[in-house]
C-alpha cells in the first residue's frame, strides 16, 4: 500500500491535528520520499515509518511535538540535519538497519538537544573501532545507545515501569488493610491499663468495706457499753 493511502486509512475519519500517534510501517514510500504527511499533524508525538524504503527525510514536515521517531529498516544514509530543524523535541530516535556508515553523518544529531535514546543497531557504523565510546562522546546529550547506557545498563521498558508502580500501589494497599505495625500492641496495652484500673477500684472498694465494718463494730460496742451501764445503775438502786 502506498504511504499516502496508508495515512488516510490510519486517520479513520479524524482530522490530522487530532492525531497523536501514527504507524505507517511496511507501506511504500514514493521514490524513497515521505508522502502524505504535512504540517497539519501538529499534535503528533509518535511516528513510525519502519521498512518503507525511505532514502531521504527531505520531505519530513515540521512536527514540533514529536517525541519518538521510528525509522528502522530503511535506506537512509544521510540528511539527518533535517531532524533537528523540524522535530526539535525528539527524545527517541531509531535508525537501526539503515545505511549510516560514519560519525560525520551522526554528527548532525548534536542539535537534537532533548535526544536521550538513539538506536543504530545493524548500521555499518557499528563496525567502527570504539563505536560506542565515539558516539557517546559525539552526542553527549544521549543516555542510551542501542538500548544500553555507557555502563551497559539496559534502558528501562516503560511497560515494566508501569507494572512496578502498580505492584508498589498494591503493596501500599495491603499495608493499609493490615494496619500499621504495633497497632494491636497498643490496644493490648490499653486493655492492660484498664485491668489495672479495675484492680485499683477493687482495692478501694475493699478498703471502704473494711472501714464501714469497723464503724459498725464500734457502734455495736458503744451500744453494748450503754446497755451494761444501764444494768449496773438499776442494780445500784
Amino acid at each position: 500500500m502506498e504511504m499516502k493511502k496508508r495515512i488516510n486509512l490510519e486517520l479513520r475519519n479524524r482530522a490530522p491535528e487530532k492525531v497523536t500517534e501514527l504507524v505507517l510501517d511496511n507501506c511504500r514510500s514514493s521514490n524513497g520520499e515521505i508522502e502524505g504527511l504535512n504540517d497539519s499533524f501538529k499534535e503528533l508525538e509518535f511516528l513510525s515509518m519502519a521498512n518503507v524504503e525511505l532514502t531521504s527525510l527531505a520531505k519530513l514536515p515540521t512536527l514540533s511535538k514529536l517525541r519518538k521517531l521510528e525509522l528502522s529498516d530503511n535506506i537512509i544514509s544521510g540528511g539527518l540535519e533535517v531532524l533537528a530543524e523540524r522535530c526539535p523535541n525528539l527524545t527517541y530516535l531509531n535508525l537501526s538497519g539503515n545505511k549510516i556508515k560514519d560519525l560525520g553523518t551522526v554528527e548532525a544529531l548534536q542539535n537534537l538537544k532533548n535526544l536521550k535514546s538513539l538506536d543504530l543497531f545493524n548500521c555499518e557504523i557499528t563496525n567502527l573501532e570504539d563505536y560506542r565510546d565515539s558516539i557517546f562522546e559525539l552526542l553527549q546529550q544521549i543516555t542510551y545507545l542501542d538500548g544500553f547506557d555507557q555502563e551497559d545498563n539496559e534502558a528501562p521498558d516503560s511497560e515494566d515501569d508501569d507494572d512496578e508502580e502498580g505492584d508498589e500501589d498494591d503493596d501500599d494497599e495491603d499495608e493499609d488493610e493490615a494496619g500499621p505495625p504495633g497497632e494491636y500492641e497498643e490496644e493490648d496495652d490499653e486493655d492492660d491499663g484498664g485491668s489495672d484500673l479495675g484492680e485499683g477500684e477493687e482495692e478501694e472498694e475493699v478498703g471502704l468495706s473494711y472501714l464501714m465494718k469497723e464503724e459498725i463494730q464500734d457502734e455495736d460496742d458503744d451500744d453494748d457499753y450503754v446497755e451494761e451501764g444501764g444494768d449496773e445503775e438499776e442494780e445500784g438502786k
